[in-house]
This record gives structure tokens, C-alpha cells and sequence, in this order.
């Protein structure tokens, strides 16, 4: 059976993903912004939370950590370079480390930008992506802490990728994004058709993630933005809109 991930939105516009592998029993959840909904997702479903997966220090990707851990005992990993802001590590990785949930792996990419030491976890074996907030529905995180140079680099990396691979974003921020690369992209009918179909389903209250590389690929003006000068300028213009 494949791995199953499961959607849990909290607070106002976050997703937690929760992973769950029925070989192995074991379950990972990434960048829990808060305990409670995720532990009782597991519950409902009778699953146990092994581990938690980490990808950036933001408190809304960790403030669930102890919380989950005191439930459950599991183990917490995230990125080594952030080490002095997420207390509750017990296990920190860089780019080419590996972590698993059963027989399947993933491999830690270095994604920095948002943040400084923000990290992606690629299961390449199964197609999945958790990007935290590096990539969105037709969108790119902030330039918090780092530059349009590293983000650049980071969407020619997310471009090598299969169309197939299914990326898991932690925000619900697809309308906005979108209703930007109309703007950015006035010609792109990819872009228009897609946002009919995003403005349909948040009008019915539904998520529009997770998204696709194919999907980006077509209608997300960071990835397809041509330079890094290209990429920041677009960033300016979407932080002032």
C-alpha cells in the first residue's frame, strides 16, 4: 500500500501533513504548527505518530513539537542549521542526509531563502515533496532570511523535478498567489484556467493543495521567472500588492 498523507489545516491559513505507512505502522508529521488537531487526526484514525519532520524554525511550523512529543514519544527531526532556534530537536540533517519512515526514504535538500537553514524532505521513490514554505500554489515564500538569489536557485533545483511529484506547501495561499500571476502573466491562459478552478473551490470553503511540479510548471511565475534579478522583482512586486 502507498504512503498515505493527510491534510490537517489549523490556525488561520497553515496545513500540518500528516504521513502515515501501513507496512510499517509508523506516522510522520511535518511542520506542526500546534498539537491538539494533529493528535486527534491520528487518533480518529488509529495511527501512532513516530516521528515529526521539520523544515524551518517559524513557530507555526514548530509549536506543536513538545506538545506531540510528550503525547506520543516521538522523535523530531529538522535542519541542523536551525538548531538554535527549534529547542526540541532530536535529530538534526544538512542536504544530502537521508530520513526514512519505513522502506521508504527521503532525501533532505537545502532550501534556503524564507529562512537561512529552511530544508525540503524529497521522497523521490514516491513522487513527494514537503516544501514547507519555500514553494506554494503558484507562489514562493518571503525573503525573510535570505536573497532572490538563493530562492532562484532553489526554483531551478524544483524544476529538474518529475511533473509527477506532489508537493506538499504548508499555507493556503493559492487565490492570492494566483490572482498576482494574472497580473504578472496577463497571457497565460494556465494561469486563468486554473484560477477558475481556485476560485471555485475556495468559494465551496475546499483546500487547493497539495499542487503538482507539472502544475507549477505551467502557472507559477517564480518558478518560471528567467534570472534571479527576474525572480526578486516579482517577489517586491508580490510582497507590495
Amino acid at each position: 500500500m502507498a504512503l498515505e498523507v493527510v491534510r490537517i489545516p489549523v490556525l488561520s491559513d497553515n496545513y500540518v501533513w500528516l504521513m502515515h505507512d501501513d507496512v510499517s505502522g509508523e506516522t510522520v508529521v511535518v511542520d506542526p504548527a500546534v498539537a491538539d488537531p494533529v493528535l486527534n487526526v491520528a487518533a480518529e484514525r488509529g495511527w501512532t505518530i513516530t516521528q515529526i519532520w521539520n523544515t524551518h524554525w517559524h513557530g507555526d511550523h514548530v509549536g506543536g513539537n513538545a506538545a506531540i512529543r510528550d503525547a506520543t514519544g516521538c522523535r523530531i527531526t529538522g535542519p541542523a542549521a536551525e538548531a538554535d532556534k527549534i529547542a526540541t530537536l532530536d535529530r538534526t540533517v544538512t542536504e544530502g542526509d537521508v530520513v526514512r519512515i519505513g522502506a521508504h526514504s527521503a532525501m533532505v535538500k537545502a532550501v534556503p531563502a524564507h529562512t537561512t537553514g529552511h530544508i525540503a524532505y524529497h521522497m523521490e521513490g514516491d513522487d513527494i515533496l514537503f516544501i514547507g514554505d519555500t514553494l506554494f500554489a503558484m507562489g514562493c515564500g518571503r525573503l525573510f532570511e535570505g536573497t532572490a538569489a538563493q530562492m532562484f536557485a532553489n526554483m531551478q533545483w524544483l524544476a529538474t523535478l518529475s511533473d509527477e511529484t506532489t508537493v506538499y506547501c504548508a499555507h493556503e495561499y493559492t487565490q492570492s498567489n494566483g490572482r498576482f500571476a494574472l497580473v504578472a502573466e496577463p497571457d497565460n491562459e494556465a494561469i486563468r484556467t486554473r484560477m477558475e478552478h481556485v476560485d471555485a473551490a475556495r468559494a465551496q470553503g475546499e483546500a487547493t493543495v497539495p499542487t503538482t511540479i507539472g502544475l507549477e510548471r505551467a502557472t507559477n511565475v517564480f518558478l518560471r521567472a528567467k534570472d534571479a534579478e527576474h525572480l526578486g522583482q516579482l517577489r517586491a512586486a508580490k510582497d507590495a500588492s
